[in-house]
């Protein structure tokens, strides 16, 4: 059985792992969403969360969508490779209900996975 959990391994904890996929990522984007990736050296995907005040002023709504993206990240480790991920909020995103916003990343986790094996 395949374990879907979210453990300290599956973060990307650091300042310095944050700006390695800065640098030289593969994008995945839609007007809500960005998401930044670079392969890793690991046998398993990281996912790392940039969940701007700017663009959610409430923790509230923040705290929604990084439940939202940690809970749909957990699903899908397992059909991506191994990378780090880096997920940033745009502004027009606090519109977007629970389904809207899943059914999105299952979308942006899809292209991500294909652009980054090629």
């Amino acid at each position: 059985m395949v374990k879907q959990t979210f453990p300290r391994e599956l973060r990307l904890l650091t300042p310095e792992t944050f700006q390695k996929v800065f640098a030289q990522p593969v994008r995945a984007s839609s007007p809500h969403l960005t998401l930044l990736a670079i392969q890793n050296e690991l046998t398993h995907p990281r996912l790392g969360l940039a969940i701007p005040k700017k663009a959610l002023k409430r923790a509230v709504w923040r705290n929604r969508v990084k439940r939202l993206v940690r809970e749909s990240f957990r699903l899908h480790q397992h059909e991506l490779p191994p990378i780090d991920i880096v997920v940033i909020a745009k502004s027009g995103i606090r519109d977007l209900d629970n389904p809207a916003l899943l059914q999105l990343l299952d979308k942006l986790w899809r292209t991500l996975a294909r652009r980054s094996k090629s």
